[in-house]
């Protein structure tokens, strides 16, 4: 049973567009209902259970007295009242940053099982190279919000520096280096999921490492754990994997792909960097991966583009093409 969070605000547009958005976003365990009346608020908190109240900061809060709910949030017009101990957050913001926000301030409760519990597991994919500068993160982008199309997709970049900040023209907040820390803490869920993940051409994607040691400390047995429960959870049909270098021990996360791209390219050095890689992978006892490989080589980009549009040319470029004919089962491409 999802769990039920409230929305009260003296603008009952603004309460029903904000509960309307939210009740989109399949990664958000909550049913969110918005309420234009006290009346209405305390009659439906008298038969639900009410687990995270937001309310307008002009509202009367003792007129809340006959409201229970777990957990209230307070919304607030000014950015100037947020230092206080009752959690306070910033109306008037994009409603993905206010949700994130939410999931952030939000105690979390013992969850259900995951959805595997029942049969329902993400796909994953993997995009690796042992090769440099081969298109790799540009992939990773286009094909992700070409499935996004059809599938709910998680993007997860294993970059030390994939500049994705620059690309989106995002500030992140939150990134994958407050995932790693809250798994290691025993206290991953999906509401912590929730509070970092953003969004772009309707492809879900995690913000890279904020700092390339969060990465160079944790194991690959570690982050194929976590990788896993996000699978696990179900809310994704696809995690799609930006996997960057794998000599820290990575390998388990390709062993967890269902398929691995691997973008090349044709010169003497690249072939010697690909026949080393495949050596290695028989060498260590993993040889079987390489029937999951499919080697690609990506169209060129001759254009120099604007570092603000740069996404977009990919998708609707040459880029975007190769990858749509590769999805339809051309060249060996992958079907969701």
């Amino acid at each position: 049973m999802r769990r039920i969070m409230g929305v009260y605000d003296a603008d009952p547009f603004y309460a029903e567009r904000f509960a309307e958005f939210a009740n989109q976003k399949e990664r958000i365990p909550f049913t969110v209902v918005s309420f234009s009346s006290l009346g209405k608020l305390i009659s439906f908190a008298k038969q639900h259970t009410i687990e995270l109240l937001l309310v307008g900061d002009e509202v009367d809060k003792s007129q809340l007295t006959e409201v229970h709910a777990e957990q209230v949030i307070h919304l607030s017009e000014s950015r100037e009242t947020l230092h206080q101990e009752t959690p306070v957050i910033y109306k008037y913001q994009a409603s993905d940053a206010l949700l994130r926000e939410v999931m952030a301030c939000y105690k979390t409760q013992p969850e259900q099982p995951p959805m595997a519990a029942v049969g329902m597991k993400s796909a994953v994919i993997g995009v690796y190279s042992p090769i440099n500068r081969c298109g790799k993160t540009g992939f990773c982008m286009t094909m992700g919000q070409i499935l996004a199309r059809d599938s709910q997709v998680l993007l997860i970049s294993l970059e030390e520096y994939s500049g994705l900040s620059r690309l989106t023209g995002t500030a992140y907040t939150a990134s994958l280096s407050d995932l790693i820390y809250y798994y290691r803490q025993g206290e991953y869920n999906r509401m912590r999921l929730g509070a970092v993940v953003h969004n772009w051409g309707g492809m879900d994607y995690v913000p890279p490492a904020a700092y390339a040691e969060d990465l160079a400390e944790m194991r690959g047995e570690e982050l194929a754990e976590l990788i896993t429960r996000i699978a696990a959870d179900g809310i994704y049909e696809v995690v799609l994997l930006d996997l960057g270098c794998l000599a820290r021990g990575m390998e388990p996360l390709l062993e967890l792909c269902d398929i691995i791209y691997s973008p090349i390219k044709e010169d003497c050095v690249s072939s010697a960097k690909l026949e080393a890689w495949q050596e290695y992978l028989e060498q260590s006892g993993r040889g079987g991966l390489w029937e999951k490989v499919r080697l690609m080589k990506l169209p060129r980009i001759n254009t120099v583009w604007q570092t603000e549009t740069y996404l977009e040319q990919l998708l609707w470029g040459d880029l975007g093409d190769f990858i749509r004919n590769l999805l339809k089962g051309q060249n060996g491409g992958y079907r969701s």
